[in-house]
């Protein structure tokens, strides 16, 4: 098999023309013939395991995989990474790689071995799968289920990094759910796959203590370099089988789920209390964001209604803000101050108007040049 580095350096029409030809190849992985198991794993007893995942949090996890196996003592190696199909993103609408697959390929990974099916089902990735002979998977964030015919393949089974403690915030959002609850601790969990919702039992877990300001994206990265730590700590005990008889059940009685995130799901209502809003717009940050609508009045009386993304708040520590209004929004200490519920008041500090670039809160209300601003 041969390697394949994908470099920043290249002139962008080389890269374009080479992501296409990624693109076209990783595609056809799924029809292609199945592969000759992992070259080096007939030649060392390392055990090959197989690395599911997708968005840039998960090269975090690949990143110390790599790292570990390439230890003469290592006890594994990365034998392919699965991954989501190539889709359209941002702007451009250009087809482009998973963030997981474009940084494996800078990492000189084979292309050949990097699987994109569109199901973890598929039988011509299943048959790929099994030539490989994999004693392991390992899952973070990959974001497809994964049915029974894939997990009966892997002789030691598959094991998952979530970013909660388990079995609390099951489901696809545990970051921006508990955020969103205001938890003050959180954590990760190391876990193998069953059928049932991130229900398997727990080989390990991290606490950690939750900042008041932290946002989902930093407090996800910062989970799932835990949750690395963790993997490598006990990749031993997993390997020798050891890990799956310490492994201790779930108590189903205690779950609580962490539903998928609706974009309409996104609005503010200054109704609610301060420190619901302030856990909201830390929870839904990255995606899909919070928005607040709102009423700017003009010096000659005349009103309009503005759409404005909410991106940094805390909670006031202006206790008797005087509001000459009940709805005025005020202008104290380089924040804006929004009155909320049950007399709670909190304070923006960034927001982005529509098409324009995130701004400070000073920087908005001069551009507002005396328009007096109104909650709706």
């Amino acid at each position: 098999m041969h390697s394949y580095r994908w470099c920043g350096s290249m002139p962008s029409t080389a890269t374009a023309t080479t992501a296409t030809t990624m693109i076209r190849r990783l595609c056809c992985l799924q029809s292609v013939s199945p592969f000759l198991p992992f070259s080096s794993a007939s030649t060392t007893t390392k055990k090959p395991l197989v690395f599911l995942g997708a968005p840039q949090v998960s090269a975090i996890v690949l990143d110390k995989l790599l790292n570990a196996s390439a230890s003469p003592h290592s006890l594994f190696e990365v034998a392919a990474i699965v991954t989501q199909p190539p889709a359209r993103r941002d702007r451009g609408k250009k087809l482009a790689l998973s963030p997981l697959a474009t940084h494996a390929l800078d990492r000189g990974f084979s292309p050949d071995l990097i699987f994109t099916p569109d199901k973890a089902g598929d039988d011509a990735f299943l048959s790929n799968l099994k030539a490989l002979q994999p004693h392991l998977c390992i899952t973070a964030a990959y974001g497809n289920i994964l049915p029974t015919k894939f997990l009966d393949i892997p002789s030691l089974g598959t094991v998952n990094i979530h970013p909660s403690l388990l079995p609390l915030y099951r489901g696809a959002a545990p970051v921006q759910r508990a955020l969103q609850d205001g938890v003050k601790e959180t954590g990760v969990s190391l876990a193998f796959t069953v059928r049932a919702l991130d229900a398997g039992p727990i080989i390990a877990t991290e606490t950690i203590q939750v900042d008041d300001q932290i946002k989902a994206p930093d407090l996800l990265e910062l989970l799932f370099h835990k949750g690395s730590e963790l993997l490598i700590r006990e990749l031993p005990s997993i390997l020798d089988g050891s890990a799956r008889l310490k492994a201790q059940p779930q108590d189903d009685s205690k779950a609580t789920l962490a539903p998928k995130i609706n974009s309409d799901e996104s609005w503010l209502s200054f109704d609610e209390e301060a420190y619901v809003l302030h856990n909201k717009v830390r929870a839904f940050s990255g995606w899909p964001g919070t928005r607040a609508r709102v009423l700017v009045v003009e010096k000659n009386g005349e009103q309009k209604t503005l759409d404005i993304k909410i991106i940094t708040t805390r909670l006031s520590s202006h206790e008797s803000v005087q509001f000459n209004e009940a709805d005025d929004v005020a202008f104290v200490d380089g924040a804006l101050l929004f009155p909320c519920g049950r007399g709670t008041t909190i304070e923006v500090l960034e927001v982005q108007l529509p098409g324009k670039k995130t701004v400070n809160a000073a920087a908005f209300w001069n551009g507002l040049r005396g328009q007096k601003l109104k909650k709706l």
